[in-house]
């Protein structure tokens, strides 16, 4: 893709507008449609646009497979800690009005963590899924 220069300019002022997009639907998921999950599958809509325009190896340079695995792991643990915290503070398991001083805040404050580990773990497992596409594609060479 080297030779598609015209590709690879409007890719570079395509992916910070993408990714800017998927930090407003993640941020303002809490107040209308939207959320971690969307914003999630956006985040590696725009990281996979990368890898296929700029080639595998760079994007494998910026993420790799174990830093993916990793970061869906805390997106993961941040929604049990979450979850528990409810627990922990004498309500059930995601209620979230005791994790701040008033219910509203602590609503605000549950919501936002939930849907940041949800929009954690889904970008993270989209671009594991592409990168195992890409390895079987290879293998069959």
């Amino acid at each position: 893709m080297k030779h598609h220069i015209i590709l690879r300019i409007v890719t570079k002022l395509l992916i910070p507008l993408i990714l800017l997009f998927g930090l407003y639907v993640q941020f303002h998921g809490d107040f209308s449609a939207g959320g971690g999950f969307q914003a999630g599958v956006i985040f590696a809509a725009g990281f996979i646009l990368y890898n296929i325009v700029f080639g595998l190896d760079n994007g494998r340079s910026i993420l790799s497979s174990n830093t993916a695995k990793s970061l869906m792991a805390i997106g993961v643990i941040l929604y049990i800690v979450v979850g528990f915290l409810g627990i922990l503070l004498g309500g059930n398991f995601l209620e979230y009005n005791d994790l701040s001083s008033t219910p509203i805040r602590g609503q605000l404050l549950g919501v936002f963590l939930v849907e940041l580990g949800v929009g954690l773990t889904v970008s993270n497992v989209m671009v594991l899924v592409f990168y195992s596409f890409n390895d079987i594609s290879m293998e069959k060479q």
